[in-house]
Formats: structure tokens, C-alpha cells, sequence
């Protein structure tokens, strides 16, 4: 079943990562100006930037996705622990 679900996830991400690329109209229009121009470091640097605006919030979710997980796990283990015992 995980591996199922990884093999999916997996996919999923291959194919919405081609469509990642994207930018704002204003943004766009001054990149192709600069690209124009010969200058193609600015759209690289743009577009790094744009993914990781992109990421942060997702990766910020996951953490406290994970810490929440881990401690509601110990809460369990604890509460297992005193119903063996009492």
C-alpha cells in the first residue's frame, strides 16, 4: 500500500513540477525585457526565488505536521504504559 502511494505521489509531483515555472505578468514582462537584452542571470535568480516563496509555507506545514504527529505518538505510548500497569 505505501509503496502504492509513493509510486502515485511520485507522479504526481513529475508531472505538476513542469507547470512549477510559472511567474507573475509583471515579472514576466520584465524578464523577457532583460532576456532581451542578454541579461539571463536575473530570470534564474527570479525564478529560485519564486519556488522557494512557493515551498516555504508547505515545508513550514509539514514540520508542524511531523512534531504534532511525534508527539501525539509519546501521548499514546504513555497512556498505553499506564493502562498496563494500573
Amino acid at each position: 500500500m505505501k509503496v502504492k502511494f509513493f509510486s502515485l505521489l511520485a507522479a504526481l509531483v513529475a508531472l505538476v513540477s513542469h507547470d512549477s515555472w510559472a511567474q507573475c505578468a509583471m515579472c514576466r514582462a520584465t524578464l523577457e525585457n532583460n532576456v532581451s537584452n542578454g541579461d539571463t542571470g536575473i530570470a534564474a535568480g527570479i525564478n529560485f526565488g519564486i519556488l522557494y516563496l512557493f515551498f516555504t509555507p508547505y515545508l513550514a506545514v509539514a514540520v508542524i505536521a511531523y512534531l504534532w504527529y511525534r508527539t501525539s505518538k509519546n501521548g499514546f505510548r504513555k497512556l498505553d504504559q499506564r493502562t498496563l500497569e494500573g
